[in-house]
């Protein structure tokens, strides 16, 4: 035997790297195993963003409409002597409180507390009263233009007048409307809008 012939029969089988298209394949099943990788890290991150509140899915039911917070009722104008009101001073002007009670009390009004008070609330003024009271913040709202009504959870009928930094004076005795009509809740929106919780309420 030669040595060529020698050489032939011991020489190393050729290689898959000898194949047409090998590194073309190689290359293409590194890009989809590292897809893979990625796709599986993706789906580990996603999860753990869910689970701890970081991604949210909006709810395949619609969220239900806000629940109205302006009584929507239809009141009677309630006589001033049958009106339970305490009164506080939020506008920051020292004895306005008392000067408004005195005012109240000239018209009829059975005035109660009369203190300080803080609110938000940059309006006339904010009437808080029960469900039971709001024939009578009715009757408050009628004597001091542009408040704005919020309710309660107390159960007698009493009010509270809140006069906030807007406030100026009492509507003329002669000029109060005391045809029916509903409460006036002209932030009402702007409390939905908020999301919150009464944004204005004040704090006796």
């Amino acid at each position: 035997m030669t040595g060529p012939e020698l050489r032939a029969t011991f020489a190393d089988a050729p290689g898959p790297e000898s194949h047409p298209g090998w590194f073309s394949r190689r290359l293409l099943h590194g890009i989809v195993l590292a897809l893979l990788v990625g796709l599986v890290v993706a789906g580990l991150v996603g999860a753990w963003a869910v689970i701890n509140g970081i991604i949210r899915f909006p709810s395949a039911v619609a969220s239900p409409a806000p629940a109205a917070v302006c009584p929507s009722a239809v009141f009677d104008y309630t006589p001033n002597n049958k009106v339970n009101v305490n009164i506080f001073n939020a506008a920051g002007r020292p004895g306005l409180a008392k000067n408004v009670a005195d005012q109240m009390k000239a018209r009829g009004y059975n005035v109660g507390t009369v203190d300080n008070s803080t609110t938000s609330y940059t309006g006339p003024a904010v009437v808080v009263s029960g469900s039971g009271g709001q024939a009578a913040a009715f009757n408050i709202q009628r004597n001091i233009a542009g408040t704005d009504y919020v309710q309660d959870q107390r159960t007698d009928a009493s009010v509270d007048l809140i006069l906030a930094p807007g406030f100026s004076a009492l509507v003329a005795p002669e000029l109060v409307d005391n045809t029916p009509g509903k409460l006036s809740c002209p932030r009402l929106e702007q409390r939905i809008a908020d999301n919150a919780k009464l944004p204005v309420m004040p704090t006796p």
